[in-house]
């Protein structure tokens, strides 16, 4: 048990960009392992999730997404997380690595239970550190995509 963190990048493809790119949804099939044509005239779009990131008991990145993203409530429902949010944690996560005096002031901790440590230790900043490699990641994605993040405890 404990606070577990997800990061998913989203797309909804309609027929105007799947049959551009119908090779790549041909490859999909194989992997899924499947001979249903889930792409037809009628049927012409598909919606990705992939998951691309995810903490475990990063309770400081869980506070920022509650603050920021989902107007304080914290109830394991996934919530919408636009770029500038996505942008603004990865300036917080560099800056505290850079100065880590900041840490309790820009990206502070939060209690909880099942929570995970309350320490400014080598925990904290290697979640800052994932953080920093998880974002720039996600915003290096075409701006199709969008992010929606969920906790679970």
């Amino acid at each position: 048990m404990g606070l577990d963190q997800y990061l998913y990048a989203k797309k909804y493809t309609s027929d105007s960009a799947i049959f551009n790119t119908i090779e790549e949804f041909d490859q999909l099939k194989e992997i899924l392992g499947t001979d249903v044509a889930f792409l037809t005239e009628r049927n012409p779009s598909i919606s990705v999730e992939i998951k691309v990131g995810q903490w475990r008991k990063s309770n400081q990145i869980h506070k920022y997404f509650v603050d920021n993203c989902q107007d304080g409530r914290d109830d394991c429902r996934e919530y919408y997380a636009d770029r500038e949010k996505l942008a603004e944690l990865l300036s917080l996560c560099k800056q505290v690595l850079a100065d880590k005096s900041k840490a309790e002031e820009l990206l502070p901790v939060q209690e909880g239970f099942f929570f995970g440590d309350t320490e400014y230790d080598q925990w904290y900043y290697s979640d800052l550190t994932d953080t920093v490699e998880i974002l720039e990641n996600c915003l290096k994605m075409s701006n199709d995509w969008e992010f929606h993040y969920q906790s679970s405890w």
